[in-house]
């Protein structure tokens, strides 16, 4: 069993994106941090690979993490991108998407309508696709 260290690309604009991430969506900071950090560490590196280099011996994943599905479809699915370099057992954290929404809401305060929260730069795309949504739903 490896233990692999988790280390950052940029630390503190991650670390942004987390406490957004907290705040918005506390299940999937859940699962994050109690299921798929402690399985990076282990060794076992969830999700699907979007990249990789034999040479340089790194392979990138990007993980979905569990949300609401209107969350989804308005702003996209909440995504972990992280590179794995074997030969140094480390785990480099990327980013986590969607990066505008979550860092907007790590700068400010974000709005909800109809239970889903909303940008302050494109309310209305936003509030525009929910009711689009909820429309083709029928609700």
């Amino acid at each position: 069993m490896k233990d692999f260290v988790l280390d950052y690309v940029n630390e503190n604009e991650f670390r942004k994106l987390e406490r957004s991430l907290k705040k918005y969506n506390m299940r999937a900071y859940k699962k994050l941090s109690f299921e798929y950090y402690p399985m990076m560490r282990d060794g076992n590196f969830p999700g699907e690979i979007i990249s990789q280099n034999k040479k340089a011996g790194t392979v990138t994943y990007e993980l979905k993490l569990p949300s609401d599905a209107m969350f989804a479809q308005v702003h996209g699915e909440v995504k972990l991108v992280y590179t794995v370099y074997n030969k140094e057992e480390t785990v480099m954290l990327k980013e986590i998407l969607p990066k505008d929404i979550l860092l907007e809401g790590h700068r400010s305060e974000l709005g909800t309508y109809k239970g889903i929260m909303i940008s302050k730069a494109n309310a209305s795309k936003d509030r525009f696709k929910i009711d689009l949504l909820n429309m083709l739903q029928g609700k």
